[in-house]
C-alpha cells in the first residue's frame, strides 16, 4: 500500500478541527493550512464554513488566495463545504461578491435562513462510478445514507453542464462535483457518517495515482 493521503485544512477561521479529525478516521494525515508553503506540502485541501468576507480578506492577506487557484491549476483537489462552496462558486448571489470561480455553480447566500433556522435533514449520495469509496459504504453501492446538517447555509440555483450532482434535498443541489473539485452546502464535518470524507479521500487518492502514472513513450 502507498502512503495516506495528506489532506489540507484550511485553519484561517471556522471548525477546521472538525473537518481534520473526519479524515483523520479515514487514516489520512491532515495538516492545518495557513500559508502558501504549507498548502503545498498537501494532497487534497479543504475549504471550511466560516465568514465567506473574513474568509476572502484573510486568503488575500496571505497570499492563499492565489495560492489556492494554483492549487486547482495543478489538479488538485479541493472540497468546499457551507462558506467554502461559496468560495469554490462561479458566481455569487444576494449580495454578490468576490470568488474564485472554480466550479460552475451559482450560489445564494444564507439561503437557507440565519443560525436559528439551523436544521438536519436525511438524504443519500450518488457514489462516483470511477471512485471506490469504502468507509462504512459496500465498494458495489451506488449510493450511501447521508446526514445534512444545514448552518446558515448557501443554496446552489444554477448547476453548470459539467457539475455532477451528487445529492438532493427538496430536489435542491447540495452536493456537487466538477472533476477535482467537491462542495456542499451543508456540514459533513457535523454529522455522524464519514460519506462525503470518504468521497474526497478517493478523489485525492485517484488523483495521486493519475499524477505519478508515467506518460506514456513513443
Amino acid at each position: 500500500m502507498g502512503a495516506a493521503s495528506t489532506i489540507g485544512v484550511l485553519a484561517l477561521q471556522g471548525d477546521f478541527a472538525a473537518h481534520a479529525r473526519g479524515f483523520e478516521r479515514l487514516g489520512c494525515v491532515t495538516r492545518e493550512v495557513r500559508t502558501p508553503a504549507e498548502l503545498e506540502k498537501v494532497d487534497g485541501l479543504v475549504l471550511p464554513g466560516g465568514e465567506t468576507t473574513t474568509l476572502i480578506k484573510l486568503m488575500k492577506e496571505t497570499g492563499l488566495w492565489d495560492g489556492v487557484l494554483s492549487f486547482s491549476g495543478n489538479g488538485k483537489p479541493i472540497f468546499g463545504t457551507c462558506a467554502g462552496l461559496i468560495l469554490l462558486a462561479r458566481k455569487v448571489v444576494d449580495p454578490q461578491q468576490d470568488s474564485l470561480g472554480l466550479i460552475d455553480v451559482t450560489v445564494q447566500r444564507n439561503a437557507y435562513g440565519r443560525q436559528v433556522d439551523s436544521f438536519t435533514a436525511s438524504g443519500s449520495a450518488q457514489v462516483p462510478t470511477d471512485l471506490t469509496p469504502s468507509v462504512g459504504l459496500d465498494r458495489r453501492a451506488t449510493e450511501a445514507d447521508l446526514e445534512l446538517v444545514f448552518i446558515r447555509a448557501p443554496k446552489i440555483t444554477r448547476v453548470g453542464e459539467s457539475v455532477s450532482v451528487l445529492a438532493l434535498h427538496d430536489g435542491i443541489p447540495v452536493l456537487v462535483r466538477q472533476g477535482s473539485l467537491l462542495a456542499a452546502s451543508f456540514h459533513p464535518e457535523l454529522s455522524s457518517d464519514l460519506v462525503v470524507e470518504s468521497i474526497f479521500e478517493q478523489l485525492v487518492t485517484h488523483t495521486r495515482k493519475k499524477r505519478r502514472r508515467p506518460s506514456a513513450t513513443v
